[in-house]
Formats: C-alpha cells, sequence, structure tokens
C-alpha cells in the first residue's frame, strides 16, 4: 500500500487541533500546559497569552496560581530555554534535555574555557549547588558568591557554568500574574523536594507519544528540533509498529502519527489567533512549512532577538503584534497589529497566511482580527480607560 501524503495545509489543520487553535478549550490550565508539553516563557508573562488563544474564559489567576503553588514551575528544559511545566515535566524534561545544556561550558562548545581555565568541574558544580540550596539568588549574586570561592576568576562565567550544569527553577513570584522581580534560582530538587531521574527507555518512547499528540504528524527531525536532543531515529523505529506513518508531500520525508490522532480536515476554518513570542507552534518543528514559509520566517523575526508575537490567519503567520507601553496612566491600552507585506505567491494559494496585507484582506476576515485584537486588548490591560486596536 502507497504511502499516504500530507501536504502544508493538511498538516497546519493536524497541528491547529492538536494545540486549541482550531477552538478554544474548556480545560483546566493545567491539563493544557501538559498536553502541550509545555509553554514556552522565556518572557515570563507569554503562557498566559498562549492559554487566553486556546481556553474559554481563561482566567490568569488560575495560573499564576499554579506557579505560586509549585504545580508549575519555569526552569531551562526544551532547546536550553525556559519553559513552564507542570511539576512530572519540569523532572522529566529537564534530565531529558541535560545533554543540551551540559554543551557548554565544559563539553563541545567550550565557551567558557579560558575564563574557566583550572577549575576542576565537579567542585565548581558543589559549590553552585551549595549556594543555590542555602538560598535562592540571582544570576549577579550567584556569580559574585562563586567569585570568592573562586578567586580571578570571572563572576559571569562562573555563574553560567553553574546554570547549564544544574537544574536551575525560577523562583516565585517571578512569572506570576501582575507580579514579578529579577531572575531568582534554586534547585529543582530544593523548591520542589523531589529528585528528577534521567528517563529510560520506555519513559523517552511515551514522551515520543506526546509530542506527535500535541505537534504530529511530525518526523524525527522535527522532534528532535523541538526538544535539541538528537539520535531520536532509533526510538521512532521501535515505535514505528504502532504508529502510523506518512510522508510530507513537499519533502517526502516520512512523517509519524499516533494511529487515532485528529487529523481534521484540511478545509476546516481556523479562526484569526494570537500568540505570543516563541510560541513552540511556530519552533516546535524543523520543517515549519505548515505555519509559515521561509520570507515570513525571516519577517517574522526582524527584530534579531527571535520571533516577535505571532498573528495566525487561516492557521499562518499572517502578522505580528505588540502592546504599545502607556505613558501616562490614562493613555489608552492600544494594540499595534502589523500584516505581512502582500506578495505574489507561484501557483496561487487558498491560505490567507503568510502574504495577506490589510488591503487584501476580505472584510469579514479584518473584522473577526479585529474582534479577536480586541478582546486580547480587554485581557492584557483590563484597567485601561479606554482601548484602540491599530491594524495595518
Amino acid at each position: 500500500m502507497a504511502t499516504r501524503k500530507l501536504d502544508d495545509r493538511a498538516l497546519n489543520r493536524a497541528l491547529m487541533a492538536r494545540q486549541f487553535l482550531l477552538a478554544r478549550e474548556g480545560r483546566p490550565a493545567l491539563d493544557v500546559v501538559r498536553h502541550l508539553v509545555g509553554l514556552q516563557s522565556q518572557i515570563p508573562l507569554n503562557p498566559y497569552t498562549a492559554l487566553w488563544s486556546r481556553l474559554v474564559g481563561f482566567e490568569p489567576a488560575e495560573a499564576s496560581a499554579l506557579l505560586a503553588g509549585r504545580e508549575t514551575v519555569r526552569l531551562s528544559t526544551l532547546r536550553g530555554t525556559i519553559h513552564l511545566h507542570d511539576v512530572d515535566d519540569a523532572l522529566l524534561l529537564r534530565a531529558f534535555c541535560q545533554g543540551v545544556h551540559e554543551a557548554t561550558p565544559f563539553g563541545e562548545r567550550v565557551v567558557f574555557r579560558r575564563q574557566l581555565d583550572g577549575i576542576e568541574p565537579r567542585e565548581l558544580w558543589a559549590v553552585g549547588r551549595a549556594l543555590l540550596e542555602e538560598t535562592p539568588l540571582t544570576t549577579a549574586a550567584l556569580g559574585k558568591a562563586l567569585a570568592e570561592r573562586f578567586p580571578g576568576c570571572d563572576p559571569s562565567a562562573l555563574s553560567t557554568a553553574v546554570r547549564y550544569k544544574l537544574s536551575l527553577v525560577q523562583v516565585t513570584p517571578r512569572g506570576e500574574w501582575g507580579r514579578s522581580q529579577a531572575p531568582t534560582l534554586t534547585t529543582v530538587e530544593a523548591w520542589l523536594g523531589r529528585r528528577q531521574r534521567t528517563p529510560d527507555a520506555a519513559a523517552v518512547e511515551a514522551l515520543v507519544a506526546r509530542y506527535l499528540a500535541a505537534f504530529g504528524p511530525a518526523s524525527v527531525q522535527d522532534m528532535q528540533s523541538w526538544c535539541g536532543v538528537t539520535r531520536l531515529g532509533e526510538v521512532f523505529e521501535r515505535l514505528r509498529p504502532r504508529l502510523a506513518v506518512f510522508a510530507d508531500a513537499t519533502t517526502g520525508r516520512e512523517l509519524f502519527d499516533l494511529p487515532d490522532a485528529p487529523r481534521p480536515d484540511p478545509e476546516t476554518p481556523a479562526p484569526p489567533r494570537f500568540l505570543p513570542d516563541y510560541d513552540n507552534v511556530l519552533i516546535g518543528h524543523e520543517n515549519r512549512a505548515r505555519v509559515l514559509d521561509d520570507e515570513a520566517r525571516l519577517w517574522l523575526s526582524a527584530n534579531n532577538n527571535g520571533y516577535r508575537p505571532a498573528l495566525l490567519v487561516d492557521g499562518r503567520v499572517a502578522g505580528v503584534w505588540s502592546l504599545a507601553k502607556r505613558r501616562r496612566k490614562g493613555d489608552p491600552a492600544v494594540l499595534d497589529v502589523e500584516l505581512l507585506p502582500h506578495r505574489s505567491r507561484p501557483g496561487g494559494s487558498r491560505s490567507l497566511g503568510s502574504g495577506a496585507a490589510s488591503a487584501e484582506l476580505p472584510a469579514r476576515v479584518r473584522a473577526e482580527i479585529e474582534a479577536e485584537a480586541a478582546d486580547l486588548l480587554t485581557f492584557l490591560a483590563p484597567e485601561a480607560s479606554a482601548a484602540e486596536v491599530h491594524l495595518h
């Protein structure tokens, strides 16, 4: 039997469904955080926007209470970046991604070899652990304390070496809704009272299945790009008899999926949705053509600081957005939405994303974007006396 081929639009609708972006879900926030295998949290409040776009009647106090109550935590896991996870995933994924973190400074990349020449790594890590478990410290305070124990060494290099090696949590109130503080660190074991363990083969296989449930159909390379861990091909091979196998209609690459996972009709409507910076919908695959093309990818990252907050139209990136800073208390809250410059696409496209400029949008779609933007603005700035959406 010939392998069924899936084009970008079919892959898009599968992703939108599994990410709860076709229709908002009436689920607890904790369930969604776990289903999505974590939420990007490089910017501490981004998970709130991500959850708002996916849940019916989402109240930020719900997610904030989970963080304050240590039911969720923020720490570096996938790709060596900060994510919000439930407790079990925090312990699992940091251990799973440990090799990604250990690549610096004493591994292959040796970023700080010169600054830390002569230091025995195990001694440095032991001292760092003792300091952080005695009391949570900021990065600067950690570097200063380490420099007192290792005179003549660069404090920043010392603290970075410890941060890449140890599993460290950014303690609350950082990340809580309406509250913040400088990133302050302690070990995940001290914060949660539980030790992490390197996942065994069964745990890694379960993680592959969970990735596919949230991001599939996907290739081996897609999952490796999502987590930063390599050599997962043999895991997929062990699971092959239990997986559905497809082919990417464009690249021919083999795609794996859970047999009963949702794969909606490609013509299923996908309403406008606003995503925060770095949302894993946009960076959870090596081949991201299902949500944006190369030109849109370059445009989305034009600020040289990673992806900007994105607007999806018809399931694809169609613009970026930002919440303007208010200089005075009485100033209106303003959400600025900038649509991608229009360009012709070879062969045409049914998608309004990745090339639909404001003047090209049907009035109905424009109205949907403006309504969604107005609701987002109310969510992000509920105290504002006036609100404006600028769509251009």
